[in-house]
């Protein structure tokens, strides 16, 4: 019997917190998050991406689960992710791969610093009459 994907998700999480060396999956997780993507995205390998892609962005995930209140689900375009009180939702995969890609300009730690900011934001209507 496989393990649920669900399951896996947290399973993975987990064995990157033990790496970082973490108590939990909050800030502070994040911020060892970007140390170690910044100290090893220079030798990650073009082959060895998308698993290290895959495993971060399963730790990255489960520090807004468990630091917003969030839940794994899928997105409206099928992707997996974190929704946040039914309104909002972050690929935490793609976080992950833009600042392995891009560096500190797109770093982990200021995406997860904002979430606060975006979830207090209400969403504007669109007036189309004037």
């Amino acid at each position: 019997m496989s393990e649920s994907p669900l399951a896996a998700l947290r399973t993975a999480a987990e064995s990157v917190r033990q790496q970082l060396q973490v108590n939990a999956f909050d800030a502070f997780a994040v911020q060892r998050l970007a140390e170690f993507i910044e100290g090893q995205r220079a030798s990650i390998k073009a082959p060895e991406e998308e698993g290290v892609i895959m495993g971060l962005g399963c730790f990255l995930g489960q520090c807004l689960v468990d630091t917003y209140g969030g839940t794994w689900a899928k997105g409206p375009d099928g992707t997996t992710g974190i929704g946040i009180n039914r309104t909002t939702f972050f690929n935490p995969f793609y976080r992950v791969a833009q600042h392995l890609r891009r560096g500190e300009s797109e770093s982990v730690v200021t995406f997860f610093a904002q979430i606060p900011d975006r979830l207090a934001a209400t969403p504007t209507r669109k007036n189309w009459i004037s």
